[in-house]
């Protein structure tokens, strides 16, 4: 069973930085393609920032220039690195995984606990 873990957020003001954890462990970490997503209050779920086992990244528009996805195999971690927040980021974060191969993603997500971010104005 693939069990995910989110750390790292917290309230900071606006143009802050933040750097979101997420530990794979289960299964191997190899093979699987990461996301981390975001959901804030009456809206739907966002998908902001991929990376797949080959190491390409996708952004939403809306984080593009912001954000930054990196993983890292040899500790089973996957990133998020954030600048320059903004109100609108405000939201919770979860990291999801399913497998994946060579830029293809397919199944079910496996999904973390999540991490609160709250941008201050």
């Amino acid at each position: 069973q693939v069990q995910l873990q989110e750390s790292g957020g917290g309230s900071v003001q606006a143009g802050g930085s933040l750097r979101l954890s997420c530990a794979i462990s289960g299964y191997t970490y190899s093979g699987y393609c990461m996301g981390w997503f975001r959901q804030a209050p009456g809206k739907q779920r966002e998908g902001v920032a991929r990376i797949y086992t080959h190491g390409i990244t996708r952004y939403a528009d809306s984080v593009k220039g912001r954000f930054t996805i990196s993983r890292d195999n040899a500790n089973n971690t996957v990133y998020l690195q954030i600048h320059s927040l903004k109100p609108e980021d405000t939201a919770m974060y979860y990291c999801a995984a399913r497998r994946g191969r060579a830029g293809m993603c397919w199944g079910d997500y496996y999904w973390g606990q999540g991490t609160q971010v709250t941008v201050s104005s």
